[in-house]
């Protein structure tokens, strides 16, 4: 998706004749650009990181499986940082204004205030070794959009990447079930057995991954990959159907009406409503309910369950934790696994006492970074992609392209309300959320190449 230039872009300063010389100095081997061919790898070879990772199909009926993937941790923090590092000397050749776009006065206000973050934590080397991992797998995701030479080049990226991990979970079906399904004997939630998980360590990871190869594969249909976009939809629904994943189905559909909605809408302060409102909502009724007797009334009268079994106790539990640290927070992923934070918990609580998250990633972010981290992230994550959409209707830019980055960042914000992936390092579902996001930031901006 490499840019061309802004809107109403001036005559080619000298920089873009460099650039141009460049382009023109590039190795072509045997009739192939190498350096073109060195980005479709890259991000191809990214996506596939984040959902096959380095142990796929995880035996979770080993015990010592968390030590295994402890031992792992090395070449994963070396893939990341390398494939980060490549992906940005690659994009900075013909994207160097995109780059440069990135540094608004909101994304360097984070950035400080994750230093002051880390510095004051709980763990301080807990969360600088996890944070730096988050930042090589956002910057990489960040990259995705740019590296691709064309909209075309990405489609095609995307549909490779997204039917080798298609074709790897259903082999997996068939070859070994027992690692490609929850079973009864598993160490961990052995109540979810038969729920398929494919090549993933848990159907929570799966579940939402397929929603988004679901968007994907009917963004192909409306190109000139029907037949792609339509195996990578079937094959991802019928996946997700047997996945079990509750919250990530339940939002399927619902996304797609209101991204569509959206689309069509050129009434801005509508769009805020339709989208942030339901957002809004559903934490007042969900976490809201443990801390209001009105508002757990209203949520005992709905239809549904917001709270899903055992959540309650891990909401109390963390909202009294934020509350003893609302500014500074406890440090960047640094709470669930401290000891002494444990030691308020109460009895009967035991889904709490075993929690790693809060299963609400905007409460995650309150309790871990802070108030104030919270609201930065709130306006590049959740404020700021709607903005860059409006930006594109009104200059007429790529909507299919950008429906699609929509509709995957509609999904992740709705997700948060119920799960907790925002700035979870090489999670595959923030990774995807990463893409939209910046997607939307760099097609508000600059123009998309065909």
């Amino acid at each position: 998706m490499t840019i061309s230039g802004p809107p109403y872009a001036p005559l080619p300063t000298a920089s873009d004749l460099r650039q141009l010389r460049v382009r023109r100095a590039r190795a072509i081997v045997g009739g192939i650009d190498v350096v073109e061919a060195m980005k479709s790898l890259t991000v191809v070879g990214a996506l596939l990181l984040v959902w096959i990772t380095f142990s796929p199909f995880p035996n979770l009926q080993n015990p010592d499986l968390k030590s295994i993937a402890t031992g792992q941790l090395a070449m994963t923090y070396l893939a990341f940082a390398g494939l980060a590092g490549l992906a940005v000397l690659l994009s900075a050749t013909d994207n160097w204004p995109a780059l440069r776009s990135l540094c608004t006065p909101v994304t360097i206000a984070f950035c400080c205030w994750m230093a002051i973050n880390i510095a004051l934590s709980q763990q301080p080397s807990v969360s600088l070794q996890r944070f730096v991992l988050t930042m090589c797998a956002t910057s990489l995701a960040v990259m995705v959009p740019l590296l691709p030479s064309s909209r075309a080049q990405l489609d095609l990226c995307l549909a490779a990447a997204a039917g080798s991990l298609l074709a790897l979970c259903y082999l997996g079906l068939v070859l070994v079930p027992n690692l490609s399904i929850h079973g009864a004997l598993d160490t961990v939630e052995p109540q979810l057995a038969g729920d398929w998980r494919g090549s993933f360590g848990h159907k929570n990871l799966a579940a939402p991954t397929m929603v988004i190869l679901f968007y994907l594969g009917l963004y192909l249909m409306r190109g000139r990959t029907l037949v792609a976009g339509a195996a990578i939809a079937i094959a991802s629904a019928v996946f997700l159907f047997n996945s079990g994943g509750k919250s990530a189905s339940a939002l399927c559909l619902i996304i797609l009406l209101l991204a569509a909605i959206v689309s069509r809408s050129r009434n801005r302060l509508l769009n805020y409503v339709l989208c942030l409102l339901p957002v809004i909502a559903f934490n007042l009724v969900s976490v809201g309910s443990v801390v209001s007797d009105t508002l757990a009334g209203i949520t005992k009268m709905l239809p549904f369950d917001v709270t899903f079994t055992g959540r309650t106790g891990i909401w109390e539990f963390a909202l009294a934790g934020f509350s003893q640290n609302p500014v500074k927070g406890y440090g960047y992923a640094a709470f669930w696994d401290y000891p002494a934070n444990r030691t308020t918990i109460e009895a009967g609580s035991e889904w709490a006492f075993d929690a790693s998250h809060s299963h609400n990633g905007y409460l995650e972010l309150a309790l871990t970074i802070g108030l104030p981290g919270l609201i930065l992230a709130l306006l590049i994550l959740v404020i700021s992609p709607l903005r860059n959409f409006h930006t594109i209707q009104a200059r007429g830019g790529d909507l299919r392209l950008a429906r699609f980055f929509l509709t995957i960042w509609l999904f992740g914000i709705y997700l948060s309300t119920m799960e907790t992936f925002l700035l979870d390092r090489q999670n595959p579902t923030w990774f995807m959320f990463v893409i939209a996001v910046a997607g939307l930031h760099f097609m508000s901006r600059f123009r998309v190449r065909a």
